[in-house]
């Protein structure tokens, strides 16, 4: 079983405006609302790719409803806590205006509730994988990834962390299978910024000797770095194709790895559909489907540096 963890999801209301001003009555083109979260990506593109997997967190209110009966018809399984208050945020994106978001804050997550989605957590067993993917919401303490993984400690999960900062230098002593910073998120763990993928390997390796099994760096137009528990570094550029919605890239990037490794159990595989899928999902409006994953796997020839 595949299990993907957002904590504080999201509705994402995305408007097109033309010619936005501040101040003034500005009149929409197109607008849309899809269901958000980083791990709520993750088992949208794993679904693509033919895999199943079980999404769990916490919602609210009617539009904690409304997400639920969104990922429902989109095939996924939802398993989400259900708090007694508040409501489940809606995120607002303008298309029209690079970069642009709001980005609500969430409902409160009380004790009482915390309890209850750890013990659907400490239901896993050996052979199941776990996605801890996304920020941590205020209300909850920003151990949390640490929790959850030290809850499962010795059942046999596998463990992928896509987090960033603190949340994600916690975890390494917990020895995840997986962690997926971006290049500029690796950098800031040590306080640099890197210029390139040539300082990613050192880096990379300062996280395996910290504790995670296999780092995955992704670099957007520059491609990605994977270094393996086998103790390969691997490089890949990313296929040709014209950038059209970065979101969620990331995200497609481990679905893809993850369906790569569970189909094959070879790493440069996992590598290489991860790339495909996270290239796929920028490509696109929308994230990663099957076919145009198969398409840009064929472009990608990663190489060995070690």
């Amino acid at each position: 079983m595949i299990c993907t963890v957002t904590l504080n999801p999201a509705l994402d209301y995305t408007l097109d405006v033309k010619d936005f001003r501040p101040g003034r009555t500005n009149r929409t083109l197109r607008e849309e609302i899809l269901p958000g979260g980083k791990g709520i990506n993750v088992s949208l593109v794993l679904r693509n790719l033919g895999f199943e997997s079980r999404v769990l967190g916490f919602t609210a209110g009617f539009t904690g409803a409304e997400l639920e009966r969104l990922l429902r018809e989109r095939g996924l399984k939802t398993d989400f806590i259900r708090l007694p208050s508040g409501m489940t945020r809606i995120n607002v994106k303008l298309r029209s205006m690079e970069g642009t978001e709001l980005n609500a804050r969430g409902p409160e997550i009380g004790p009482e509730s915390l309890e209850l989605f750890l013990e659907r957590i400490g239901e896993l067993s050996s052979g199941d994988v776990l996605v801890l993917a996304g920020s941590v919401p205020q209300s909850l303490p920003g151990s949390i990834y640490e929790d959850i993984m030290g809850k499962l400690s010795g059942k046999g999960v596998r463990i992928l962390v896509d987090a960033e900062g603190e949340a994600l230098k916690g975890v390494l002593p917990l020895r995840p299978f997986l962690v997926k910073p971006n290049i500029h998120e690796l950098g800031g763990l040590f306080g640099r910024e890197l210029s390139g993928p040539e300082e990613v390997p050192f880096y990379g390796k300062k996280l395996q000797e910290a504790g995670a099994e296999n780092v995955l760096v992704s670099m957007a137009g520059q491609g990605a770095v994977f270094l393996s528990a086998e103790g390969h570094v691997y490089r890949s550029p990313a296929p040709k194709g014209e950038l059209i919605n970065g979101v969620g890239a990331g995200d497609s990037m481990v679905a893809g790895f993850l369906a790569g490794w569970l189909e094959s159990g070879n790493y440069e595989t996992a590598f290489s559909l991860g790339l495909a899928a996270g290239s796929a999902s920028a490509f696109s409006e929308g994230l990663a489907e099957k076919k145009e994953v198969q398409r840009l796997l064929q472009e990608i020839r990663p190489r060995r540096l070690e």
